[in-house]
């Protein structure tokens, strides 16, 4: 496993599914992604983020009723600490479409990687292996962490 510790001082890009796994479990990457959101609170790690993933992460709760975890997620998705939340401007969503025009990535994932690159993060933390990011934006999977 990559130690979280060698990303210190590092500006992280954080995809949806890395909040997603913090919050609700998922035995492969839970705890992996909530050391990670520990490291950022305790500002070890300087993390950005869209809005679009509190639209993202919000879904299922709200499709299951669960206004718990819709809750969990309102607080988390913010900027505070060491995490910054970027809207999506126009300018992102420009530079979204080239990515999608170069690289054929879903509207989502462009702007995630264009929101990325505008903020000037190194490291684009996700669990999807079939992001596609800009140079010098390195893709991180969580399978990479845990693999190292």
């Amino acid at each position: 496993m990559i130690d979280i510790e060698s990303f210190t001082g590092d500006h992280v890009y954080l995809d949806a599914n890395v909040f997603i796994y913090a919050v609700e479990g998922f035995e492969k990457y839970a705890s992996l992604c909530t050391a990670l959101l520990e490291a950022i609170e305790v500002r070890k790690i300087q993390a950005v983020t869209s809005e679009l993933t509190l639209a993202e992460v919000l879904v299922r709760p709200l499709k299951e009723k669960r206004t718990d975890i819709a809750a969990v997620y309102e607080r988390l998705v913010q900027s505070q600490f060491s995490l910054k939340v970027v809207p999506v401007s126009r300018g992102i969503l420009v530079a979204a479409a080239g990515l999608r025009a170069t690289s054929g990535c879903k509207l989502p994932d462009a702007i995630h990687a264009a929101t990325a690159q505008s903020a000037g993060s190194e490291f684009l933390f996700t669990a999807d292996k079939s992001l596609k990011a800009p140079l010098p934006l390195r893709v991180v999977t969580l399978d990479d962490l845990l693999e190292g």
